[in-house]
């Protein structure tokens, strides 16, 4: 009796560090696409920056291609760069919540990871 306990004991820490594993991943996958799509807003404002403000320009709008002036698309793009910055120290700061979280159980638990 006493060994399907522990069993059962060693499925749910198992399946708890599975869930705390996947939750990590699945917040370094967002922080990773943030990034990506913040480096594109800094690319492109780099780009449009040093040009006239009166230079057409198009940007896609919720997947419509639309003309702009380079002055009405770059306060648009350092808005929207600003907010990118925003939830990437969300993001992080949410992934090492997590990652001290799981740290904590872990002692807890006396859990050590044996890689294979």
């Amino acid at each position: 009796m006493s060994q399907q306990i522990t069993q059962r004991k060693q499925q749910e820490l198992q399946l708890q560090y599975t869930n705390y594993k996947n939750g990590l991943q699945q917040i370094a996958q967002k922080i990773g696409d943030v990034e990506q799509e913040a480096e594109e807003h800094k690319l492109v404002l780099e780009t449009l920056e040093p040009l006239s403000g009166d230079r057409k320009c198009f940007r896609m709008i919720n997947g419509v291609l639309v003309e702009r002036t380079v002055k009405d698309v770059v306060p648009a793009l350092k808005t929207n760069s600003e907010g990118l910055k925003k939830v990437l120290e969300d993001l992080v700061k949410q992934y090492n919540s997590k990652q001290q979280e799981m740290e904590k159980w872990k002692k807890k638990n006396n859990i050590q990871v044996v890689q294979q």
